[in-house]
């Protein structure tokens, strides 16, 4: 079964930077593409960002392109999100997510069979 586990939040400045972690167990991590969403209080989950099997192609979201990057060690097991310029509408829990499905990054989160229980970012102005 399919298990992750996010670290790596906490509590930052605007304009900070944060990493984000993610370990993946229980099944073979290159066979997963993987994303990242979050959700803030009252509002509705995020896609955030996306990584293929292999790294060959990348998908971020709107609001966050250009200041976040998301990566992967597949011989580490581990995504990652490399948080900049942070700002206070940064401010949610964010959650990793696997698929095993080809094709390409997956933005939609139906598209996800698997979620980790989230790490909170929150961003002070």
């Amino acid at each position: 079964q399919v298990q992750l586990e996010e670290s790596g939040g906490g509590l930052v400045q605007a304009e900070g930077s944060l990493r984000l972690s993610c370990i993946f167990s229980g099944a073979t991590f290159n066979y997963y593409a993987m994303g990242w969403f979050r959700q803030a209080p009252g509002k509705e989950r995020e896609f955030v960002a996306a990584i293929s099997q292999r790294s060959y192609s990348t998908h971020y979201g709107h609001s966050v392109q250009g200041r976040f990057f998301v990566s992967r060690d597949n011989a580490e097991n581990t995504l990652y999100l490399d948080m900049n310029d942070l700002k206070p509408e940064d401010t949610a829990v964010y959650y990793c997510a696997a698929t095993a499905l080809t094709g390409g990054v997956r933005i939609a989160a139906r598209e996800y069979a698997y979620w980790g229980q989230g790490t909170q970012v929150t961003v002070s102005s």
